[in-house]
């Protein structure tokens, strides 16, 4: 909470207008902010084309790193952002590549946990790559897959190919101290196309196992992430012989064993996909160590927006719909910060931060409050 002694202020009319025209810079979220899915919120496109009139400068930093910039350009395009540039974008995965050629200043390839987004940015920065999985490759055990010897680094993104093969390869990566584990962002679910999102209960399951009597196993860990960073992490154990299937909070998961040897999991969770977080949260759990995270709320991607535009924190506003990642990234940054309620957060669980005794909770709180960006519209056309 940058501004206000309290936080949580709803913004109308002339305070919305005398809060921009005290700001230079405007940080916009994009998911939930000034679209859903294939669906630009009411007033964005006019908002940021009425900013940037106003000699404001406008960027959009997202943690959503399925796209690279190009890509984004053209979606903003599509939905009617006619003025938006490539340049004034910053996802996490354009800000991964950033960090890994400009801050790392990496020497040797990144094993990589991600989609195209990721590897077209790591591309672009001129970072090299461990080739994707080829239909050979799958036929392979960790056992007796190939593991190149020139990987520094394990970065991992959103993956809708997520498998216990590429975590099991990042394990064997990560075993060298010297080689660098980064996250693209935090997020435990992301948005999908057509506005779908992954339920509330959608999540991963991770499974350590302990030896056991001949076809038989012990689940020692059950770990089920949940989409919320909030909860804590749920553990069950569980003994089963050669193939089980079952249900575990909502998921299903499928597992198959033959002489106390893991050959199969398969597991899925209904009407959604595991977000970076997730997919981070499982790693860190089966290597024992923790990831840098670029993306929001760490204030790694508002330092790559300012070493190249030169942001006064002061002069700057944040604007979001989610309080442990947008919000928070406002706070850690001495930023100014707006909840919309177009998106994932409510305002009560603003409330809730606000009134929380716990001192951790209060940077998730947000400065002001608006249902919509477009509440923004009728302040910049007076």
């Amino acid at each position: 909470m940058a501004g206000g002694s309290r936080g949580c202020v709803t913004l109308r009319g002339a305070q919305i207008r005398d809060l921009l025209d005290a700001k230079h810079n405007v940080l916009f979220d994009c998911d939930g902010v000034i679209w859903n899915g294939e669906a630009a919120v009411p007033g964005a496109p006019e908002v940021v084309s009425l900013l940037k009139q106003r000699g404001k400068r406008v960027f959009f930093v997202t943690n959503n790193c399925t796209r690279p910039r190009d890509n984004y350009v053209q979606k903003f395009a599509r939905l009617g952002f006619t003025d938006v540039a490539e340049e004034e974008i910053f996802s996490s995965a354009y800000c991964s590549a950033a960090y890994l050629r400009d801050v790392a200043r990496l020497r040797g390839k990144v094993y990589v946990i991600g989609g195209g987004g990721v590897r077209k940015e790591l591309e672009d920065a001129g970072v090299p790559t461990v080739e994707e999985e080829t239909e050979r490759d799958r036929g392979v055990s960790i056992t007796d897959c190939p593991l190149d010897p020139e990987v520094k680094a394990v970065l991992v993104g959103y993956d809708e190919g997520f498998t216990f093969m590429k975590l099991a390869k990042a394990c064997c990566y990560l075993q060298d101290t010297e080689c660098l584990f980064l996250a693209t962002d935090p997020d435990p679910w992301h948005p999908l196309r057509g506005g779908r999102v992954t339920p509330d209960h959608g999540g991963l399951l991770m499974l350590t196992l302990v030896e056991g009597s001949p076809g038989c196993q012990q689940v020692t860990q059950l770990v089920y992430l949940q989409q919320s960073g909030r909860h804590p992490l749920l553990t069950r154990t569980k003994t089963f012989q050669n193939t089980m299937q079952d249900q575990f909070e909502g998921m299903i998961y499928f597992i198959t064993l033959l002489k106390g040897v893991l050959l199969e999991l398969t597991v899925q969770v209904h009407s959604g996909s595991q977000g970076s977080g997730s997919l981070t949260a499982a790693l860190e759990t089966a290597s024992s160590r923790k990831a840098t995270v670029i993306g929001k709320p760490g204030r790694f991607m508002f330092d790559c927006i300012s070493s190249q535009f030169g942001l006064d924190p002061a002069r700057s506003l944040m604007v979001g719909d989610r309080l442990e990642t947008d919000v928070c990234f406002g706070s850690t940054c001495d930023l100014a910060t707006v909840l919309t309620l177009t998106g994932v957060s409510t305002q009560e669980e603003a409330l809730r931060y606000r009134d929380s005794p716990e001192p951790e909770h209060h940077s998730c709180v947000p400065d002001f409050i608006v249902e919509s960006v477009g509440d923004f519209l009728q302040a910049l056309e007076e």
